[in-house]
């Protein structure tokens, strides 16, 4: 058995030890609980964890293991899943108070996935109201923590996940990402969060740019979830169609290589001196290996993101609008102060926000007649409190740090940030790697290239 305390270990190491009998899925859960409850008071990252369902499905999994039967090529190895995600028989909510939970009858597309590849459901974790902060602030579930540093925040939307991920809650945890909130708590927290394109996983509800993806801290773990994950389902209509992809993750060269690099954001936060020499320096390993690095302009502008935030907050009031104002007023405040202008929007307002979506993308695929592939940060900054609801804590201007991310959600490109290296604070920095449209298995391979080049994270916070 392995050194390294079990909380650590990847789902292939896992798998590997039922198999051999060194270990049983019972036994590690038994030990994993025991590490969740001793961190869970100071990261907040669970919101629904109940260790006798786990335990329960531990049980059954080292059963199908003794009888050399496992049910698919996760069993027995835990997972969690964020709140948004429905699964049978749990409370549904979206991180509000304002808001009745109510209770899943059918697991969600990702949530069905992992059951069918035998994965024990850990637990849910937390996301702030509406999935719409990148923040760890929620109005229902209090504040998530990150775990390199307990003053400071996680990034959300999947907060929570990021939290567990870092913290050794397991190897494997699904987010969801509209805007970036897979990759930008990904980055924050030293992992891998990979937004695969539009359809690839099947998610329920859809909608523009929505995807679930992996968040893991390898690689490896990031595809053995894709295996399992990237099936088509009805209840999605953006579904793509059935495709036996090969999610392994052969060597692949990247000699010849047309590498963008993009560090200018062209709207909103800056990024720093720190973050831009760690992207540069990662750009560099490539450029080592053959590749030819192509310095790309901005894509985004001040017009579009903030025709993107009109059309998300007349979004979001259409639902808080339907509120009762008891209901209304236990809504996190800031995300009341950031919808409520869209009262007084046009139609024709909303509809010319939305059309900001379109441009992206077409500035999305005429990048890559540029490059094969494109390099940036994935934050635009290191770090921020935990109290906050965003980098800048400006309701009236809320999306100032998802500038590099947002535009492949709109394109529907795969995105994957991956770290690339720590600030003079200790902190995480991210590197997001964008590839051309179902280009998905591609990217995991240079991903595991650059991981490979790097070398693996030896520390984690304890």
């Amino acid at each position: 058995m392995s050194g390294r305390p079990l909380q650590w270990l990847s789902a292939g190491e896992l798998t590997a030890l039922y198999a051999r009998r060194e270990l049983s899925p019972l036994e590690y859960h038994q030990y994993l609980i025991d590490h969740v409850q001793r961190r869970e008071p100071a990261l907040n990252a669970l919101c629904q964890f109940a260790p006798e369902r786990v335990l329960e499905q531990a049980a059954a999994s080292t059963q199908r293991w003794a009888k050399g039967a496992p049910l698919g090529p996760l069993d027995g190895v835990p997972v969690t899943l964020k709140s948004l995600i429905a699964t049978r028989g749990q409370m549904l909510d979206q991180g509000c108070a304002g808001l009745e939970p109510r209770l899943a009858v059918a697991d969600a597309p990702p949530a069905a996935r992992l059951r069918e590849a035998g994965a024990v459901l850990l637990g849910k974790t937390s996301v702030p109201d509406f999935g719409m902060l990148s923040s760890g602030l929620s109005s229902l579930h209090g504040i998530t923590r990150n775990p390199w540093d307990t003053a400071l925040n996680p990034g959300g939307s999947s907060a929570g996940a990021a939290a567990a991920a870092a913290a050794g809650y397991g190897p494997l945890h699904v987010g969801t990402d509209i805007g970036g909130s897979v990759r930008l708590p990904a980055g924050w927290c030293a992992l891998v969060g990979f937004k695969p394109s539009l359809g690839r996983i099947s998610i329920d509800p859809y909608y523009t740019g929505r995807c679930a993806g992996p968040m893991t801290r390898t690689v490896d773990d990031c595809a053995a979830m894709m295996a399992v994950l990237a099936r088509p389902d009805v209840r999605d209509a953006t579904s793509l169609p059935p495709a036996e992809l090969d999610w392994g993750l052969a060597p692949v060269s990247v000699r010849g290589l047309r590498v963008g690099l993009l560090l200018e954001p062209g709207c909103g936060l800056q990024p720093d001196a720190q973050t831009c020499a760690a992207v540069r320096a990662a750009a560099g390993l490539f450029e080592a290996q053959g590749a030819r690095l192509v310095e790309v302009a901005p894509l985004m502008e001040r017009r579009l993101l903030d025709g993107l935030d009109r059309f998300w907050r007349a979004r979001q009031w259409s639902e808080l609008s339907q509120l009762a104002p008891e209901r209304l007023a236990q809504v996190l405040p800031y995300i009341r102060q950031w919808a409520e202008p869209a009262r007084h929007m046009t139609a024709v307002e909303a509809v010319e926000g939305f059309n900001q979506t379109f441009e992206m993308r077409r500035r999305a695929a005429r990048l890559f007649e540029q490059c094969d592939l494109l390099l940036s940060p994935t934050n635009q900054v290191q770090a921020y409190p935990a109290e906050l609801a965003s980098p800048g804590n400006d309701p009236q201007r809320p999306f100032e740090h998802i500038v590099f991310t947002v535009p492949w959600n709109m394109g529907e490109q795969p995105a994957l940030s991956i770290n690339c290296g720590f600030s003079d604070q200790g902190m995480p920095i991210g590197l997001q790697m964008v590839a051309p449209r179902f280009a998905d298995t591609w990217l995991l391979r240079l991903a595991k290239a650059f991981e490979t080049w790097r070398g693996p994270i030896r520390h984690w916070p304890e």
